[in-house]
């Protein structure tokens, strides 16, 4: 089946020049958006622009924004995407690092927000979507900035939705358990047993495997989409059922 329903609309994707981001970057253009990757290393994908933005910089978004509508006269979509994570209990991360965390993952989305929203009230198809985490609403072992993070991102997602909803700007989230992604595969380098690391993320999965990037780009580009006009404030699970269900 051909889907086209984003012919004529213009997408900012963070965090795009890998994993979740890039899959939902070239989906987004497969269904025929034009599509500008903000990451801090360049993007190499096809038919896509790539943008050298640092989220937490609130300069760097806001050029990064002007760039965008310079070249193609609008914005339609948001996917704020870019994230990192952090392991340890909430005693073993000082301040520095819930600082970052927090101005990545949080902080990262107002900026791009607050810098696109003037151009996408300007849209009849205006979309943000965020990427927040089943760590939201699951309480996981070791995560606990990056759950709190996540957390305030889906507070955040809810919030905005209820105060944008007037002006014809929709907003929601995925929520995505773990993924085959580069971003894993770094977490689990950082375990004294990666093997076994790995093995016991599978393991916690009803579905007996890590969810894809691919699969997680698919529900992106759903709350995006023209066709879910009336999607606004949800955020969507895609998470193996992880937080719903219990196969033991």
């Amino acid at each position: 089946m051909s889907h086209t329903e984003f012919e004529g609309l213009v997408a900012i994707v963070t965090g795009g020049a890998s994993g979740i981001g890039a899959a939902t970057a070239d989906l987004l253009r497969s269904r025929g958006a034009t599509v500008a990757v903000f990451d801090r290393t360049e993007s190499t994908a096809d038919g896509i622009d790539s943008i050298i933005c640092d989220v937490t910089d609130d300069a760097s978004v806001v050029a990064g924004v002007a760039a965008v509508v310079e070249k193609h006269g609008r914005i339609d979509i948001l996917v704020n995407n870019a994230g990192i994570g952090a392991s340890g209990g909430v005693e073993e991360n000082d301040d520095a690092e819930w600082r970052t965390v927090f101005d990545v993952n949080v902080l990262g989305a107002v900026r791009l927000t607050r810098a696109a929203l003037p151009y996408l009230r300007e849209s009849a198809a205006a979309s943000i979507v965020n990427t927040c985490s089943v760590a939201a609403n699951t309480g996981l072992v070791n995560r606990a900035v990056y759950s709190a993070s996540k957390g305030a991102l889906e507070a955040l997602t809810r919030a905005m939705a209820a105060d944008l909803v007037k002006e014809g700007v929709r907003v929601n989230a995925v929520a995505p358990g773990t993924a085959a992604t580069p971003w894993v595969d770094r977490l689990l380098a950082q375990a004294e047993d990666a093997e076994a690391a790995r093995a016991a993320l599978v393991a916690r999965q009803p579905i007996g495997r890590l969810v894809t990037a691919e699969e997680i780009a698919y529900g992106i580009a759903y709350l995006a989409s023209p066709l879910a006009a009336s999607t606004t404030g949800t955020v969507l699970p895609i998470d193996g059922g992880l937080h719903a269900i219990r196969v033991f």
